[in-house]
């Protein structure tokens, strides 16, 4: 009876490759050279294949194949490479754009399919004959974990856009599409900023911190105009409220104290009437967008209101904030203290950073949640987003309230990175400039225009990107306080 030898190298079969059909391994392993190797070594090559596709094609004599693979895998880490350092603000605009978290999840499961097939084909072409029980079970159980470990990157890539996917369409509402022009010809963008606390002794929240960013949608010139909590009689938009309210905001008059501009979102909130069209949390942030944007002269476009817990749970999820702490301040309720000088805040020591009015006032509060607010935005680079994406999207979707549409989230990011290179200025409206129980409206109408139009309107450093401590420059006879974070 005639056999035929299936050895590299001796008999018919290995006297060239051109006799084999390509994707069918004889046993043994489709090796160039007349020596087999051991169960170590194949296993070790699969794991070289997983490191570097074509290693297992080029090892068995399929150099074209192996080219290609290994040309498309450095492609691939390229881009990958790019896309976390020289584009990474690029990759965070893609997780926020309608339709780029789909196209993020499609391109990672199908990039950890091709990764699994490529370990998976290395073995086959690898693997040795006439392995034992044993044998055969180790090297599927070390293929199969090969595969598992390949799979996990692009997985975990697909589940980050998935929660983004969640965030944007939880988070923000709904809106038209955006054309070539996202900011259809307006010069500038004002978002209103709105810090809510809830005490035990009260019911409903208060907007303790109220801030519009006028930006300049072509520099990024930014503008913080920001007004005291305890603002009173103030003028109510036109509609149902100023009805209410014809001579200013006087609440529902059920205490001796008169009513305050940060009672304005709470009072909306419990009268629906007010804004029907809108849902809870939305209403009351409505009418304060109006009466806000009436006091200080300008449309106020959309607005950001974080619950102060959730401010807490976001400091966190970020590793904490750097801040210059320029005095002691009175922390927690056992006695402790906040010493002066710059160090790295944990979530609940930022919060009574910027809500403490121990052996201060509204004012100094004021210029602490600015510094605070600009340290927050500047070390928050898009690899820190990144890394922490998953406990910040958990925590935005539980304590941040916006009206921002979704679909302007691309612009809005594009707009951030002309942000970072601009100084931001911030007025805040304080006495001696504002007498806060009878305010001068148009000296604050007139004030807002003038720093909005001037090129800078006053000197203002400029706040880098990386790891700043935070100060505020305050004077009591000051009207205007510069937040500067270094």
């Amino acid at each position: 009876m005639k056999t035929e030898s299936r050895g590299l190298g001796t008999g018919p079969a290995g006297a060239g490759w051109g006799d084999r059909e390509p994707d069918r391994p004889p046993p043994g392993g489709e090796w160039a050279g007349s020596e087999r190797p051991g169960l170590a070594r194949v296993l070790a090559l699969t794991a070289g294949s997983a490191l570097l596709w074509g290693l297992a094609h080029l090892c068995t004599g399929r150099r074209t194949t192996g080219a290609a693979l290994a040309g498309l895998y450095a492609a691939l880490a390229a881009a990958v490479v790019a896309s976390v350092t020289v584009s990474r603000s690029r990759l965070l605009t893609l997780l926020v754009h309608p339709w780029g978290p789909a196209l993020l999840t499609a391109a990672a499961i199908v990039t950890g399919i091709a990764w699994s097939a490529v370990v998976l084909r290395s073995y086959r072409l690898l693997a040795p004959s006439g392995l034992g029980r044993w044998e055969r079970g180790a090297a599927r159980t070390v293929t199969t974990v090969l595969c598992a470990a390949v799979l996990a990157p692009p997985l975990y890539a697909a589940h980050l856009a998935r929660v983004s996917h969640e965030v944007v369409t939880t988070l923000f509402a709904s809106g038209p599409a955006m054309g070539a022009d996202p900011w259809r010809g307006k010069e500038r963008v004002n978002i209103l900023l709105l810090g809510a606390d809830a005490a035990r002794n009260r019911p409903g929240a208060r907007t303790d911190s109220m801030t519009v960013a006028a930006i300049d949608t072509r520099t990024g010139r930014t503008v913080l105009f920001s007004l005291p909590r305890n603002l009173q009689r103030v003028p109510m938009p036109k509609g149902p409220a100023r009805e209410v309210f014809p001579d200013g905001f006087t609440g529902d008059g059920a205490g001796p104290a008169p009513a305050l501009l940060n009672e304005v979102y709470q009072w909306g909130e419990e009268h629906p009437w007010i804004e029907p069209r809108l849902p809870e949390r939305r209403r009351g942030a409505a009418l304060l967008k109006q009466t806000i944007g009436g006091i200080l002269g300008i449309p106020v476009d959309y607005y950001v209101m974080v619950d102060m817990k959730g401010f807490k749970e976001i400091i966190d999820a970020t590793g904490g904030v750097t801040v210059t702490v320029k005095h002691d301040i009175p922390y927690g309720l056992e006695g402790g203290v906040l010493r002066a000088g710059t160090r790295r805040l944990s979530g609940e020591e930022a919060l009574w950073f910027g809500r403490s009015r121990s052996d201060s006032d509204d004012y100094t509060r004021m210029g602490r949640q600015k510094c605070l607010l600009g340290a927050i935005a500047a070390q928050s680079d898009p690899v820190t987003v990144l890394r922490s994406f998953e406990r910040l999207a958990d925590a935005a979707k539980r304590y941040v309230f916006t009206d921002i549409p979704g679909e302007s989230l691309p612009a809005l990011v594009d707009l951030s990175k002309k942000m970072k290179n601009v100084p931001i200025e911030s007025v805040q409206f304080v006495p001696p400039l504002i007498n806060t129980a009878y305010p001068d409206w148009r000296l604050i109408k007139e004030k807002v225009a003038e720093s909005i139009d001037a090129p800078r309107a006053r000197p203002s450093r400029h706040i880098p990107g990386r790891n700043p401590g935070a100060e505020a420059s305050q004077s009591p006879s000051s009207s205007t306080v510069t937040a500067s974070c270094n």
